[in-house]
This record gives structure tokens, sequence and C-alpha cells, in this order.
């Protein structure tokens, strides 16, 4: 009992070393970003009927170390910011914010920058397209904030998977089909109906099918202040503008009507980039965005992709093409 009295009272009158404040560096700078990554927190959105969801999350913390001679930063203060913030309410754009500041503040002598991303798996339970069934699907969602000279900044980024059908492809199909028609019905006989349509539901009337392959739309949009986060809102439109996102729950309908929706939205990967800019440009809750329609080739061993921007000055450009993807494949 005497030892643990005399450790605490000599711990007490002694002030722990600060090797990151006191210290001096061996070669002087100026660091852009210095943090943590990969950090393990829970993260709760709203969801549209008032409740609210949870996800496990990835989180990056970051301040710059704008003192060339200061040897670091106060990496636990981030820490218990972020554990502070994100379990005392539902994620938004204005605790992002408080967050940030909050970071500079435990800064104010050493940076003037900061910024924090948080990765997650968003769960969605979805309809079938046809039977009254549900299934769940996952979302990968990036969420990036920085603040920077009093200026806020805050990106949304989501993928989603998607079936696109060449229309190549399938304008050869079709002709095949033709030429099978031609061979089974000659000019000179006379067409049965019931024969006919007895063909057409063999495996000699559908003679070749165009190939169609799994395709991810990574879209990352940059928002306007004042609006909260429109994930659903933003999966949904999305998923609208190309027709033909993945199932969970298939029955045969289903399954019917999704080969349905894939004969008649052919697309390459232009047309589904070009759809999502079209969608994604009539959202005034966006200022920027960024989209890779990447469409993973069953003909060949490479992918298409086509990639579109909001094209606003300042703002995405050519050269985010080498964004990292989302994981979505």
């Amino acid at each position: 009992m005497r030892e643990t009295t005399m450790s605490t009272d000599l711990n007490t009158q002694r002030a722990m070393p600060d090797v990151a404040v006191e210290a001096r560096p061996g070669v002087a700078g100026r660091l852009e970003w210095v943090g943590m990554d990969e950090v393990q927190m829970p993260v709760r959105l709203a969801t549209a009927d008032g409740g609210v969801v949870q996800s496990a999350a990835r989180v990056a913390a970051y301040v710059n170390l704008a003192r060339p001679e200061a040897r670091g930063i106060h990496m636990s203060r981030l820490y218990l910011h972020l554990d502070r913030t994100l379990d005392a309410e539902p994620l938004t754009p204005a605790l992002l914010r408080r967050m940030l500041r909050g970071f500079l503040d435990s800064h104010a002598d050493l940076s003037d920058r900061a910024m924090v991303r948080i990765a997650f798996e968003h769960l969605v339970r979805r309809p079938a397209l046809v039977s009254d069934h549900r299934g769940w699907k996952a979302y990968p969602v990036t969420i990036t904030a920085t603040l920077q000279r009093g200026r806020f900044e805050v990106e949304l980024a989501t993928a989603v998977l998607y079936s696109s059908t060449c229309p190549a492809s399938a304008a050869l199909a079709r002709q095949l089909i033709q030429d099978g028609f031609a061979q089974a019905f000659p000019a000179a006989q006379a067409l049965d109906r019931e024969a006919v349509l007895a063909w057409l539901g063999s495996e000699h009337g559908i003679r070749a099918t165009p190939h169609s392959q799994r395709s991810a739309a990574e879209v990352r949009v940059r928002l306007n202040p004042g609006f909260d986060f429109p994930l659903i809102d933003l999966i949904d439109r999305i998923e609208d503008a190309l027709q033909t996102p993945v199932q969970a729950a298939v029955k045969r309908v289903d399954e019917q009507r999704f080969a349905l929706l894939n004969g008649g939205n052919l697309m390459f990967c232009e047309d589904a980039a070009r759809r999502l800019q079209q969608a994604l440009d009539a959202d005034e809750r966006i200022a920027d965005f960024w989209v890779r329609a990447s469409h993973y080739e069953s003909l060949h061993p490479h992918d298409a992709v086509a990639i579109a921007t909001k094209g606003v000055e300042g703002g995405y450009g050519p050269a985010d093409h080498a964004l990292a993807p989302l994981g979505a494949r």
C-alpha cells in the first residue's frame, strides 16, 4: 500500500514529458497533413422515417503542421474530439464543421487546416422488382470534410452496382436471330403463328444473346451549404438514372423483370456516364460532382470506363480521373 501511495505522489509532483511539443525536429519543415487513419468508430445516420442507423466506420483525422520548428501535433486530442463528437448525435455537415473547428482550436498554435474522412458501408432494405420480398444491399460510403481559413467543404461519395447490356452486342444478336428465323421459315412458306411462337420460345429461336456485365457507378458530390447528407436520395437518383441496379431478393418473376429492364436499357459506359451527369446536374443540393461508370466487360479482360463532371470552374476536372475507387466491385 505504501508503494502505491509513493508512486502516486511522485506522479503528481513531476510533470510528464511531452516530446512532441518540447523537442525540436532534426530537420525543420511544414507538413501538409499529420494525423491518424483507420480509426475504428461507430457512426450514426438519421433515416427518413426519423430513426437512426449505426454503422462501423474507418475514420481518418488530420491537421496540417504549419510551424516548421514544431516536432509534432497532439494526436490524442484529435482522437478525443472524434470520440466525443461522433458519439453525440447523427452525422451531419454541421456536426463535421464543429468537429473540425475543435481540431483547429486544440491546435491553435500549430495548424490552420483540418480534415476528416469517414468510410463505412450503409445497409439499405430494398424491395424486389415484382414479388413482395425484400433484401439488404450494402453501399460503400465515404464522407470527407475540410476546414481551411474559414472555408468549409464536404464531399459525399458512394457507389452503385448495376447491370449493363452492350448495344453493339445486342444488334449482332438480333441479326443472328433474324438469320435463324429466315432459315426456319423460308419466304415461300406460309407463316403459322403457333409455330413461330414455339420457335421463339425454343433455344433455336433465341440463338444469340448480347453480352452484359456487372458494372459500377462511382459518384462523388460536393454539397451546397445548408443541406444535410442526401445519401438515400443520391443512391435512388443514381439507380433511377441507370434503371438496372443489381437486386437482392430475387424470385423468377423478379429475374424476368430484370431481363426486361436490361433489354430496354442497352448502354455503353458513355451512355451510363451521361445519364448520371444529367441526373446529378438537376439536383440543387449538389454544387459539383464527379462520376465514373465502369463496365467490367464479359467480352474483354479489361474494363470500359467513362468519366464525367459537372464542369464548374475550380471543381472536379480531368486530373481527378485517378481518384481511388470506392470498392464497389
